[in-house]
């Protein structure tokens, strides 16, 4: 919790409110304003649960030390040289504004009590500020947005004006991007089935790098895959640079996600609108 705290009040300064108003200073969030830090869409990411679910996932915490333990990402058994990365659930500042039809190019979705990015359009004002899939926002303009239904925080960022309109966003747990070179015939090394990856090819950069199974594809070079078929996944790492970055996250936390959000928002992308 100081963690995250320290990166609100981080995020704060940046904002700059008058200092003689009070109401204009964003809150930083409490068990009781927003779902506590170690909960996710009502999935608890307690020790136990980590250990039983995802215990590939270590728990560190320095000695003698009264700060949170940090959770600790592991790596390939094939990366001998990488140290472990550590993984957070950092609060960060975003600020977009709305494209010439007057939208960011988003859908949000509420559950248990939080809202969640549950759509970003491709090349949309959303997409270039950096929001994704599964994050969770917290504010928009200083209006917390705990506990508001998916119609008050579309009707929130429809009126918002059309410049900078100012985000806290709460990263996805665990999620960890890997940058993957191809090889001299454009591969990277790994298989998946439905976005979800099922094996490394020994010595392959994927191996190297640190990529892992029971995992599920989220981005490739920033473009959110979650609903593409394979073809189009492949696709998309194909028509890549010979540098790949491939973001990820257990398959534990996705199949929570998916559960929660709901399937029809992922076939009906094109056709539903994003505000």
């Amino acid at each position: 919790m100081k963690v995250d705290n320290m990166a609100r009040a981080q995020m704060a300064q940046h904002q700059n409110p008058a200092p003689h108003n009070p109401s204009a200073m964003p809150r930083a969030p409490t068990g009781h304003v927003y779902p506590a830090l170690a909960d996710y869409m009502g999935l608890e990411l307690s020790h136990d649960v980590i250990a039983r679910n995802m215990p590939e996932y270590q728990l560190q915490s320095p000695s003698g030390s009264n700060t949170v333990s940090t959770l600790v990402a592991p790596l390939s058994s094939q990366s001998t040289s990488l140290a472990k990365a550590t993984v957070t659930n950092a609060i960060r500042q975003v600020m977009l504004c709305k494209d010439r039809d007057g939208k960011c190019g988003l859908r949000l979705h509420s559950v248990n009590n939080g809202v969640f990015v549950s759509y970003v359009a491709t090349g949309s004002p959303a997409a270039l500020a950096g929001l994704r899939f599964g994050d969770q926002v917290l504010e928009i303009n200083n209006v917390s947005l705990a506990g508001m239904t998916m119609e008050q925080c579309h009707a929130i960022l429809k009126k918002a004006p059309t410049n900078g309109i100012i985000m806290a966003v709460r990263d996805r747990p665990f999620e960890r991007t890997i940058t993957l070179h191809k090889d001299s015939l454009g591969h990277v090394g790994f298989q998946f089935k439905d976005g979800y990856i099922v094996g490394l090819v020994k010595d392959s950069s994927a191996a190297r790098n640190g990529l892992l199974t029971d995992h599920q594809i989220l981005e490739v070079n920033t473009i959110n895959v979650v609903g593409m078929k394979d073809k189009d996944i492949s696709k998309v790492i194909d028509a890549s640079p010979s540098v790949v970055n491939i973001t990820i996250i257990p398959h534990y936390i996705y199949a929570h996600m998916i559960s929660k959000m709901s399937t029809s928002l992922f076939k009906e992308q094109d056709r539903s609108p994003a505000v």
